[in-house]
């Protein structure tokens, strides 16, 4: 029977906790009913940002829905990956409304964000508290805010010997015993203040609702403390980054492993958006020796590097990308869906993601062409500097055979185009055309 909030059938979800922990109970379900039901195509979906299990479940139902009529005669099964992200609440998902009756103008925190960042760094209250309050109160000077990013700082440090300390970075350079957020590595308030005039430049080119805390004159400067907020946003989202890859080797890619000995006839297929991106590709990382049961894999706006999957970096031929012939695992594509309409990977990751040590500045740009290639992200322009990647839009895709196997990048902008400041359309992903991609990478469909 199906879930009420996803309508599909047979349906499973997956619980994993910060450290890759899978829910038994729900383990053992799916390992003994996807026989039983008769599955050969199992559609395994991650959600990126979504701050409650009610969230992520309706997007999985909603990307879910159009599959069945797609694919009538196939035997399909789906699964809902749930694990412990979050979403600050100015991020409306279209056609799913806010998290909240009210977002607070300007830098403040809203109800909504505040409860989430409690959600998500659990023994935290008191430091979420004194961030909240440097927002809500924004005090004057540099010092000021060196304070405030040294709090940030705090909130999402883990210590080395944690489980997830490893697996933050997107090239193997990064993969030290110091890898940590690189956007505390330099100047605080420097940081504040460039990250307000690209927030200030994005939403110069949009439309913006009335109070919606983004509009100003074209004349007056943007505010640091804008800006702090936003450091805030990128930090949690480095600690969801980081949490992905740890749930995606430790908890997915194990899991991949039971389900290839309890079910060898099922084909496996990866969907993950934004962070469940990461989530999925590092699945293929912590897959046992020898399994091959993935038959393809689906990137939607993938929050990572573009060049994780690389053997060389352009910048750097004696770097490769953390998951360097990691797609050789899959006996089928890596599909790679992107948007020019994603603001959230476009302007922000590109800023957020450069290493503070560089001499190049980004102050007063904010813009990723200024900023260079080597800042882009997966759901921006697709898997970069990998040999044999094949290239379409997202017509072209819809009408041919798609490759069987290597990295395939699909223009996604004729329909992931919904969506304002800050994030844009980051988080529009459930359209029948996305879903029809998953169905052919996996070869489901013809």
């Amino acid at each position: 029977m199906a879930d009420p909030e996803v309508g599909v059938a047979p349906y499973w979800e997956l619980t994993f906790d910060a450290d890759g922990d899978v829910n038994g109970a729900q383990r053992d379900r799916l390992l003994r009913e996807v026989v039983e039901r008769g599955v050969r195509d199992l559609i395994v979906f991650a959600h990126g940002w979504n701050n409650d299990r009610s969230a992520a479940t309706r997007l999985c139902g909603r990307f879910f829905e159009p599959i069945p009529a797609l694919a009538p005669n196939a035997r399909l099964g789906y699964v809902g990956v749930m694990w412990p992200a979050m979403r600050f609440a100015d991020e409306p998902v279209p056609d799913f409304g806010r998290t909240v009756t009210a977002v607070s103008v300007g830098p403040a925190l809203d109800k909504g964000t505040h409860g989430a960042l409690l959600t998500a760094f659990p023994g935290r209250a008191t430091l979420i508290d004194q961030i909240a309050r440097m927002l809500d109160q924004q005090p004057e000077g540099d010092e000021a805010l060196e304070e405030y990013g040294r709090l940030v700082r705090l909130l999402v440090e883990l210590r080395p010997e944690a489980p997830g300390a490893a697996f933050a970075a997107d090239t193997l350079a990064e993969a030290g015993p110091h890898s940590g957020p690189e956007m505390f590595l330099g100047n605080a308030a420097r940081m504040c203040d460039e990250f307000a005039r690209a927030l200030a430049k994005d939403a110069g080119g949009a439309e913006t609702g009335a109070g919606s805390g983004r509009e100003r004159a074209a004349s007056a400067p943007p505010q640091a403390w804008e800006g702090a907020r936003e450091l805030l946003r990128q930090a949690a989202y480095f600690a969801m980054k980081r949490r992905a890859g740890t749930v995606g080797e430790r908890g997915l890619g194990r899991m991949i492993g039971r389900l290839a000995q309890a079910a060898p006839g099922v084909r496996v297929h990866l969907v993950g958006h934004s962070f469940g991106g990461r989530l999925v590709s590092f699945a293929l990382r912590g897959m046992p020796k020898g399994v091959r049961n993935v038959k393809s894999l689906t990137l939607l706006q993938a929050a990572f590097s573009h060049y994780a999957f690389a053997a060389r970096l352009p910048h750097d031929a004696r770097d490769s990308g953390v998951l360097d012939g990691r797609q050789n695992r899959i006996d089928g594509p890596l599909v790679c869906c992107f948007s020019r309409f994603d603001s959230a990977l476009g302007t922000v990751y590109p800023l957020a993601s450069r290493t503070a040590g560089d001499d190049r500045t980004a102050a007063g740009l904010g813009l990723p062409p200024l900023l260079g290639p080597r800042w882009g992200a997966l759901g921006h322009d697709g898997v970069q500097a990998v040999a044999g990647t094949k290239s379409f839009t997202l017509s072209d895709a819809l009408r041919t055979r798609l490759p069987v196997s290597g990295c395939v990048n699909i223009d996604a902008s004729a329909v992931v185009r919904r969506g304002g400041p800050p994030a844009g359309a980051h988080s529009d992903i459930c359209h029948p055309e996305l879903a029809q991609v998953v169905l052919a990478a996996g070869r489901v469909i013809r």
